[in-house]
């Protein structure tokens, strides 16, 4: 078996996880589940998060499901009705029809597969719960196009997570990814290093990368898509596993030498890995920019508390920065 059928055979196997264990079990029962799907590998949760949601579908006064999917119902409807939406509201007045979402929590896993940054496996579980959302056809804010008939409150806003839930939470694999070879399909698409290829070089020649694997305190948010040639666009953007908000990084500005260096120091003690503070800056934002220009200020003027490797690193960025 190659390795891409290897990959999506477990990815068949996780599906079918999904199916058959409840979502109440938990984090902790699904990396024991994988562990026997995979026994090669040595699966660990190291985030969650939640408060998204998607489009669901549409339901009736009494919650039976008329669609699961919100967006083709709505253009099949409009279609039939010769895409006049006045007709369309006259139609499905007073049915008491509903829109649903889906309500979600991801779940992140990973397994190293190698010694590299980026050898590791990773799979996202979602927790998902459908919840009834807004009218669809309600006298009193009738809708006048289609956007506003499926998202009427627009995506900026808050989601419906205290909406009238529809069955039982349940588990649904949203992808499962190696990442080294992600990666290198990313490396092929342009001939010059993306931010996310430029992260993990500068984790690997940091004193980070010497001191812990990179997927123990990182997941990679992926993403893809077909361009309108339908050639496939990919994007990736580090996450801090952090279960919680980052840690403050405690220094005022111009602060510099040894009260510097310990401010950093503190911030690096406290998410559990050196230069934590550089790769925070980059990604969660805790420690501002200005930070990399005050260290080598201070390499300049004689203070030498950072390796070698690490000094490299900084001025590297500085030269040529880039962000997430």
């Amino acid at each position: 078996m190659n390795s891409d059928s290897h990959w999506q055979h477990l990815s068949c196997q996780v599906a079918e996880l999904c199916v058959r264990v409840p979502a109440s079990a938990g984090p902790a029962v699904l990396a024991r589940e994988l562990a026997t799907l995979a026994p090669e590998l040595t699966f660990r949760q190291v985030l969650s998060r939640g408060g998204w949601y998607r489009l669901g579908g549409v339901v009736d006064a009494n919650n039976a499901h008329l669609s699961d999917n919100l967006e083709t119902w709505a253009e099949q409807e409009l279609a039939a009705h010769d895409d006049d939406m006045a007709a369309l509201c006259d139609d499905h007045a007073g049915r008491g029809l509903r829109a649903t979402r889906l309500t979600g929590r991801t779940h992140y896993f990973v397994a190293a597969t190698g010694a590299g940054a980026t050898d590791f496996v990773q799979i996202e579980i979602e927790e998902l719960q459908e919840v009834v959302c807004h009218s669809l056809f309600a006298a009193e804010g009738l809708p006048s196009g289609i956007e506003e008939l499926i998202d009427p409150r627009g995506a900026h806003l808050p989601c419906c997570a205290a909406g009238e839930p529809i069955g039982t939470p349940f588990l649904l694999l949203r992808r499962l990814t190696p990442m080294a070879d992600f990666l290198a399909r990313m490396r092929v698409q342009k001939p010059e290093a993306q931010p996310i290829h430029r992260f993990v070089e500068a984790w690997e020649a940091s004193s980070a990368g010497a001191a812990t694997q990179f997927s123990n305190h990182w997941v990679i948010a992926v993403r893809e898509h077909l361009d309108r040639y339908r050639q496939a666009v990919l994007h990736a953007n580090p996450v801090a596993a952090l279960n919680g908000a980052a840690p403050k990084f405690a220094a005022t500005f111009g602060m510099q030498g040894l009260a510097l260096h310990q401010a950093m120091a503190r911030y690096d003690k406290a998410v559990g890995f050196p230069m934590a503070w550089f790769f925070h800056m980059l990604t969660v934002r805790s420690a501002p920019y200005a930070l990399a220009n005050a260290v080598i200020n201070d390499v300049v003027a004689g203070f030498h508390y950072l390796p070698g490797r690490d000094i490299q690193v900084v001025k590297q960025w500085l030269c040529q920065p880039y962000a997430f």
